[in-house]
């Protein structure tokens, strides 16, 4: 889409949730502000794509590149297994993303996935999810406690795409409960925590990453969004 030197369009995944504000209380398209921001930073524009319809192919047309944002946990009976008592979704969200997921790949556009975004991708290739990480994980770094995010290192891959943008480690902000069980066909684990739980994963020789941790929140470090945007222009 973007074309004689100007700056890529970015679709962003966005929620569709109750929310009050100035007079009103009513369901609204909301993201956080700083996916936007970043997005900016990394020489890009912004749009929100609200989970409202199912015409993915002309709404991938419009962009040239997609990030998959956080949200709510992929519905279970995607991936054949029954939903913990932690577990919660928005089935409505998954119907949008998974389109939207498969409509970038045939159009061959550009894909980052952010914490929920990485399992979407996992999924819709086939993948599962170990959907309470606190009955199995050693640390609390993934989600110590509401709206907090943990800190950790993320070990990557020697010669992956993630590696090639943040080097063979990185410091991480998470908040998932939520984790890649088994990866989906054509996706290749390249982070883990220290615990050993896969927190980035790549298809070899295509800009499709996801990771499991928020690079969003560190707005200083916009690297990720800055590789999403160098590959969308690269498709023009």
């Amino acid at each position: 889409m973007a074309s004689n030197g100007s700056k890529p369009v970015i679709g962003l995944t966005s929620y569709l949730e109750p929310a009050k504000f100035l007079v009103w209380e009513t369901e609204a398209v909301l993201l956080h502000r700083v996916y936007v921001d970043c997005v900016v930073a990394a020489g890009g524009i912004p749009v929100l794509l609200p989970p409202v319809s199912d015409a993915h192919d002309p709404l991938m047309s419009t962009v040239d590149g997609l990030v998959l944002t956080g949200g709510a946990d992929v519905e279970p009976g995607r991936y054949g297994h029954e939903p913990h008592p932690a577990t919660y979704t928005r089935p409505g969200r998954d119907d949008f993303e998974f389109g939207l997921f498969a409509a970038a790949r045939r159009q061959r556009k550009p894909v980052l996935g952010v914490c929920r975004g990485l399992q979407v991708m996992s999924v819709a290739l086939g993948g599962t999810l170990a959907q309470h990480l606190p009955e199995s994980a050693s640390t609390t770094e993934h989600q110590p406690a509401p709206a907090t995010f943990g800190r950790g290192t993320v070990t990557l891959a020697e010669g992956s795409i993630a590696a090639g943008i943040l080097g063979p480690e990185t410091k991480t902000l998470c908040y998932h409960h939520q984790a890649i069980d088994r990866l989906g066909t054509g996706l290749e684990a390249v982070g883990w925590a220290a615990d050993g739980t896969i927190e980035a994963a790549e298809v070899p020789g295509e800009f499709t990453l996801g990771v499991q941790w928020h690079p969003e929140q560190d707005s200083d470090d916009v690297r990720l969004f800055a590789a999403l945007v160098e590959a969308s222009k690269e498709r023009e």
